[in-house]
């Protein structure tokens, strides 16, 4: 395949106007300015041409919940259970998101390590052929070390104690799947668990109550990640700084530090996601979509870890995710490149640094940095073409067109 007339997005985060040659799935060459080389496949009309987006924070989507266990045996219960990754693999790359780390929540333990297996196993298919869509790259486990008192749309019955034991069986059954684990630092032990297993696994603070001080020993301690920065975590005060002031202090100092940001209109103002990006950088931003099963469907009725959800649109904003019980926000109906546009488009970021926190930026969260999240030479062809609206016109996942 040969791809020309295409603004590329380089290695050095800007366009410049070239071609892309694909050869057996992966990038083969890589020509600007005029040099067209082969016959084209592909007329690109002068679109941007984005590495395939990274989500690795969602829940669901299409109706699926990642965690959805069906009734059954066990060969039934297995078919079922991957029918419904290969629909969210399919819906993901559809929208040009070409791999994912989607999120468990907090649930029972039987259930999360079941989870884990199945989702171990799907990856194993996919590695061998026998399935398509966006490429599973890992699991980000949002819950159970978290606190009750930020615990938002989470079900505060099944969190756990902060324990090696348990961190080491879900590490197991997941066949080291697991990428990152949330956790509570003001939690007993909390600080313990993440100095034993900070090598193994990245911790990211997430649904915590913690103060300045606690969170910079947790940033000490290992920390590396923040879940959803600003939501399920104390404001940003100015005598009380919290999570956050901790967060772009370590920043400011120079420590590898990761920060999820949900952009879809709702969890997020456009004023905090400028600030956030002039304050972090765009090489530690991570897009999330946070999306649960109610992306990519109507408004209506549904359930997120357990808890019954009402999703409805409003006029100009698109659909809202709220707890039926206590109205809090419960995930998003965004997809990733919806939450690119609307850091672009409502918050002013530029396009390069927003493009960069859906790709590169997740890809090395997830160590897959050298198989994805730039277009260069040797790297899977993941490739999802935009025009200057921003509006998707071609998604190639692994050198094939969508």
């Amino acid at each position: 395949m040969f791809i020309k007339n295409v603004r590329i997005y380089t290695e050095e985060k800007r366009f410049r106007t070239g071609s892309i040659e694909v050869q057996d799935g992966r990038i083969a060459a890589i020509r600007y300015d005029g040099d067209e080389g082969a016959d084209a496949t592909v007329d690109g009309g002068g679109c941007y041409a984005l590495p395939g987006m990274i989500d690795m924070h969602f829940h669901g989507c299409k109706g699926w919940d990642i965690c959805d266990l069906p009734d059954g045996e066990r060969g039934e219960e297995s078919a079922a259970i991957f029918k419904m990754w290969q629909e969210i693999a399919d819906y993901q790359a559809s929208i040009g998101v070409t791999g994912m780390s989607p999120a468990t929540m907090t649930l029972p333990v039987d259930r999360l390590k079941k989870t884990l297996k199945y989702v171990s196993d799907f990856a194993k298919l996919q590695e061998n052929g026998k399935m398509q869509g966006s490429h599973l790259a890992g699991i980000n486990m949002e819950g159970p070390f978290i606190s009750p008192v930020r615990c938002g749309a989470q079900d505060a019955s099944h969190i756990l104690p902060c324990d090696k034991d348990a961190m080491t069986q879900f590490l197991e059954v997941s066949d080291g799947l697991v990428k990152v684990v949330g956790i509570a630092p003001e939690k007993k032990n909390a600080l313990v668990l993440i100095r034993q297993m900070k090598n193994q696994v990245r911790f990211s603070l997430a649904h915590t109550d913690a103060d300045y001080e606690t969170t910079r020993q947790a940033l000490e301690a290992g920390v590396c990640h923040v879940t959803h920065l600003f939501n399920a975590m104390p404001p940003w005060h100015h005598r009380e700084p919290g999570v956050v002031g901790a967060v772009l202090d370590a920043a400011a100092e120079g420590k590898e530090l990761m920060a999820e940001l949900i952009c879809d209109g709702f969890h997020v103002h456009p004023s905090v996601i400028r600030t956030a990006f002039q304050f972090l950088g765009e090489d530690r931003i991570v897009l999330i979509s946070d999306s649960m099963r109610a992306a990519g469907m109507p408004e209506g009725e549904y359930t997120l870890g357990g808890q019954e959800v009402v999703v409805q649109n409003v006029r100009e904003r698109g659909s809202i995710a709220v707890l039926k019980k206590n109205g809090s926000l419960a995930g998003s109906t965004a997809s990733l490149p919806d939450c690119v546009r609307t850091a672009v488009q409502k918050a002013g970021v530029p396009l390069e640094q927003a493009v960069a926190a859906a790709t590169i930026n997740p890809a090395r969260c997830l160590g897959i940095e050298k198989e994805q999240g730039t277009i260069s030479l040797g790297k899977w062809a993941d490739i999802v073409l935009w025009d200057q609206s921003l509006a998707q016109r071609m998604v190639i996942c692994r050198g094939k067109i969508l």
